[in-house]
């Protein structure tokens, strides 16, 4: 079975929900055009990476990045409210699987918290997992609370058994066995990564999980974010590349097929067959007879870890 595949890295309107959410429904669109099954968007593609986080001078600039912390809550993703609702019908409308990167308000308790979140969205439109972050990196910590292990799901779609780790999760060793001990087809990397140490990472995985891996963070550039964004010449010298994107398809065991898309914001295609996966794990299964069960052993918790309980 082979199916097309689309990873976009065009950048979204930083800051600005409303605007992203259109540009998304664009690009869903243009790759329905091109017979896409399965349709990749980047780490926090809505409404944005906060790729300041990594400019801001620590106490220096505290109003600065309070003001844009604020922007971002006021436009992060309310999934508890539907705020996917137009990104499930495009799925549904093009029968296609949207994985989608996205800040995620959580309304349900405090209102106010952040996730790095990403979903997968099935063809009949439904959300068929959601992951959050395990562990921010970094400065990212200032903007994302930590995810549990809910999310760390490998699920049945139309275009093969899809896992998703975020970014630099993909460094953590056990969070890649455990999505490897689930049948993975297709291991979807949202990130902020790019260059070569990156990609010799997803070639890794590839190997190592006998897996496809698709990966993309978001091409952009100083003009790509809005005048209205608070200090922007402050933060971003002109012209400035801020994220090459670097999209790209790996095939099982390993080798590029498609990409990496540098500094290009388009949308990279690729033709794959998802059961390639299995046929690639004959040598090397890490999770199955590769394995040693008998000195190893991994338990993950998949608990939802709400912050109280009413009773």
């Amino acid at each position: 079975m082979s199916i097309q595949v689309a990873i976009i890295q065009k950048p979204p309107v930083l800051l600005d929900l409303r605007a992203t959410l259109e540009r998304a429904l664009e690009s869903i669109e243009e790759a329905a055009t091109q017979g896409a099954r399965l349709v990749v968007f980047p780490e926090a593609y809505l409404p944005g990476y906060p790729t300041w986080i990594w400019r801001l001078r620590p106490g220096g600039d505290m109003a600065l990045g309070n003001r844009l912390h604020a922007q971002l809550v006021a436009n992060a993703v309310d999934l508890e409210s539907g705020g996917l609702e137009c990104i499930c019908e495009a799925a549904a409308r093009h029968n296609m699987v949207v994985v989608m990167g996205l800040n995620e308000r959580d309304s349900r308790y405090s209102g106010s918290t952040l996730f790095n979140t990403v979903v997968v969205i099935g063809p009949d439109g439904k959300i068929l997992n959601r992951h959050r972050k395990l562990m921010p990196t970094n400065p990212e910590r200032m903007v994302w609370g930590a995810g549990d292990g809910s999310g760390l799901n490998v699920v049945d779609t139309p275009v093969g058994r899809i896992g998703c780790l975020i970014c630099w999760e993909s460094y953590m060793p056990l969070a890649r066995f455990a999505l490897y001990a689930q049948n993975i087809d297709l291991y979807i990397a949202p990130t902020w990564d790019s260059g070569e140490t990156w990609l010799a990472s997803m070639n890794h995985i590839a190997r190592e999980g006998g897996c496809w891996v698709l990966s993309t963070a978001t091409a952009m550039q100083t003009g790509d974010i809005p005048d209205s964004f608070p200090d922007r010449d402050l933060l971003y010298s002109a012209d400035e590349w801020i994220n090459p994107g670097d999209a790209v398809v790996i095939k099982p065991f390993g080798g590029v097929v498609a990409g990496p898309l540098h500094r290009e914001k388009g949308i990279l295609y690729a033709q794959i067959d998802p059961d390639a996966a299995r046929e690639a794990r004959k040598s090397l299964d890490v999770a199955g007879h590769y394995g040693r069960p008998d000195i190893f052993s991994l338990e993950v918790d998949r608990g939802v870890k709400p912050p109280l309980t009413f009773k």
